[in-house]
């Protein structure tokens, strides 16, 4: 999903991009090695450990690449200072999206565009809640996700997305439905379901014995998934496109 991003990088007109939620910087860095010298990629994100491990991928492969550590939502950018803001799977969790997104809005130029990724409903993403599905019965007071509330699915809402966006200043929204088949390395699996959702926030409290039978029960409900040394899962996404007004169009 990240070449979709560079993508919309490549066809657009920006030149000062914004990641959101950057992570370790992969996406990042793929724009920053795309707009070269005639551009800048800046990430942001509010782990420090992924900050400092982006950073050092960017000085190991020279690539002029720029990181903050800090919260999107409140970060005082300089205003009007990016003419693209981009990101794949970093813009569910604030606390307060429309605030979010309106500071957002005001460090974007006009006619700025707008583009991230966020995951659709649990229905339509079975792969990203099988653990807590197989952990439920050894986990009773598992928490359950609030599907209106900060995380994973925060935008499986097709109608609260678009009104997050109008409220906060955006305009010309456009969201699509995107699938898109994925593959990760079996080797990878325990992992991953070792430090996601809410069976990984169980996992990093749990006693050793509780630890193993959890691993156990939950990597079983994966197998349906696993063909050879690869897990394959389709992501049932959005792709949301969306634009900074002009004042002079009497916009806002």
């Amino acid at each position: 999903m990240e070449e979709l991003l560079v993508q919309a990088v490549s066809a657009g007109a920006g030149r000062r991009v914004l990641d959101i939620g950057c992570g370790t910087g992969s996406t990042t860095l793929a724009v920053a090695r795309l707009l070269g010298a005639q551009g800048r990629c800046t990430g942001i994100d509010i782990s420090a450990p992924m900050i400092t491990a982006a950073r050092a991928r960017a000085e190991r492969e020279g690539t002029p690449a720029s990181f903050i550590i800090a919260n999107a939502q409140t970060h005082a950018f300089e205003p009007a200072s990016f003419d693209m803001i981009i990101s794949r799977f970093g813009v569910m969790f604030f606390d307060d999206s429309v605030q979010a997104f309106a500071n957002l809005r005001r460090a974007s130029e006009e006619n700025a565009e707008l583009r991230f990724i966020a995951w659709r409903g649990p229905s339509e993403n079975p792969f990203m809640t099988t653990a807590e599905r197989a952990a439920a019965p050894l986990l009773p007071n598992l928490p359950a996700r609030r599907p209106d509330g900060p995380g994973q699915f925060a935008f499986a809402d097709q109608r609260r997305v678009s009104r997050i966006l109008e409220e906060s200043g955006w305009a010309g929204i456009d969201i699509r439905p995107l699938d898109v088949a994925c593959t990760l390395p079996e080797k990878e699996l325990v992992r991953y379901l070792t430090r996601l959702g809410p069976v990984g926030m169980i996992l990093h409290e749990a006693d050793e014995r509780t630890r193993t039978q959890l691993i156990e029960t939950v990597r079983a409900a994966f197998e349906p998934y696993v063909q050879g040394a690869d897990v394959r899962f389709t992501a049932a996404c959005w792709m949301v496109a969306a634009r900074a007004p002009s004042a002079s169009r009497g916009e806002g």
